[in-house]
């Protein structure tokens, strides 16, 4: 089953790109939409190896990144992504994947990851005060932590189907 785990990692990439900038701009609070790419690289960083969900964490930031409507700089969401697949595995590592503490990962999951691509939009040039930013921040972090409940179990059990020794562990 392990050798299904890149293709269907990817396949939950490509359903949650599509979704992110297709359906949910229709459901935009104040021009924020859940980050469902965010949401995917979380659940596999908590159930699958480091490597590949490392890996998928980059590959989900540069589809995010290239998707239209992008009007930002390309790499911003790529190293933002790569930041959360790394800070999961590592609460992975640390603690027990308890409904609690994958709750706590999306929120500071969404929080680093939302806070790296406001950030280095400001050091590219990027025209937001502060404020907008710590909104945009924190509405990101409430959409991300209120769908984690549908999203992250599916797709932990999935994941978790895909390589046994590691969702036991």
């Amino acid at each position: 089953m392990t050798r299904f785990r890149a293709p269907i990692a990817l396949v939950a990439v490509v359903v949650a790109l599509v979704l992110q900038v297709s359906l949910f701009p229709h459901l935009a609070w104040q021009g924020v939409v859940p980050n469902l790419c965010l949401l995917v690289v979380v659940a596999a960083a908590l159930t699958i190896n480091a490597p590949s969900a490392l890996l998928l964490g980059f590959a989900a930031g540069v589809a995010l990144d290239l998707a239209p409507p992008a009007d930002h700089v390309a790499g911003r969401w790529a190293l933002a992504l790569t930041v959360v697949a790394f800070l999961a595995v590592r609460v992975r590592q640390d603690v027990r994947p308890t409904a609690v503490a994958v709750v706590a990962t999306v929120a500071a999951a969404s929080f680093v990851g939302t806070s790296i691509f406001a950030l280095t939009g400001l050091l590219l040039g990027d025209s937001w005060s502060v404020g907008e930013l710590l909104r945009v921040v924190g509405i990101a972090v409430v959409w991300d932590v209120l769908l984690t409940p549908f999203v992250l179990p599916p797709l932990m059990r999935l994941f978790g189907r895909l390589d046994p020794r590691l969702a036991a562990a």
